[in-house]
């Protein structure tokens, strides 16, 4: 699991720094321009990291799987090999999930001027501007990747129903907290990201506004990567005990 946690880390922290640190620049400097080949590099890079974000979510699922359903397993399931090519594959997925996505929108004609509704490059955005029917093709890439995104959501579901069955099958209630306690994290982290990546897509046309999509995007490509090491961080004793002094300190001054 603390394997897998750093290549999480190493994700959300590619995620925050392709969008934060820009937005942060135009809104200190009141710019708000960049360049075709850094929107072409944005795009990647944000559709590298989410989308690695994913698949190690993913993975994680099935580490928790195996080490609540499969204990005697586990060594061999999941040995230091087995993990290396799983982060591997993670990673690699993404970036050639991203270079097809970022090749066939910048190969589409740009003829509706050059001003994106957004903080930072994204494809709908981008598709907006285009007046080129090929864009079908990029759409059909979409609805691949929503796809192959609910075949792991539902593979991560399947896994919760067998560890919840598991773990309610444990005598002991103290072996049951334990067990919840190794979930808890990481289904937090992935219902964070699921809920805001889903309600981003499944919005409808009708309610779309430039504040709302401003809204969404922050909500699905800021927001979960800033908070996942804290949720993780959480199950540290020592950082709970503080986080609780300064909530209770803040109260008493107020």
């Amino acid at each position: 699991m603390f394997f897998f946690l750093l290549h999480l880390a190493l994700s959300d922290l590619g995620s925050i720094c392709t969008t934060v640190p820009t937005a942060l620049h135009d809104s200190l400097w009141d710019t708000s321009t960049i360049s075709y080949t850094g929107c072409a590099a944005q795009l990647f890079l944000i559709i590298f990291f989410l989308g690695t974000e994913f698949s190690l979510l993913t993975i994680m699922c099935y580490d928790r799987y195996v080490s609540i359903c499969k204990p005697l397993h586990y060594g061999t399931l999941l040995g230091s090999r087995a993990c290396a090519h799983m982060a591997a594959a993670a990673w690699a997925s993404a970036f050639l999930n991203a270079l097809m996505h970022t090749a066939s929108t910048f190969s589409l004609p740009l003829c509706h001027g050059n001003a994106l509704g957004q903080f930072f490059c994204e494809i709908p955005q981008i598709l907006k501007l285009s007046c080129s029917k090929s864009h079908l093709r990029e759409l059909g890439l979409i609805v691949l990747s929503v796809c192959l995104g609910f075949g792991c959501f539902v593979f991560m579901v399947f896994s919760y129903v067998q560890i919840f069955r598991a773990v309610l099958r444990i005598p002991s209630e103290q072996g049951r907290h334990k067990a919840f306690s190794t979930c808890l994290p990481h289904l937090a982290v992935v219902s964070l990201f699921v809920s805001t990546v889903m309600f981003a897509c499944l919005k409808r046309p009708s309610i779309s506004s430039p504040s709302l999509d401003l809204a969404l995007s922050v909500l699905y490509s800021v927001v979960p990567p800033a908070l996942n090491p804290l949720i993780y961080s959480l199950r540290n004793q020592e950082l709970k005990a503080a986080v609780w002094r300064l909530m209770t300190g803040w109260f008493w001054e107020h």
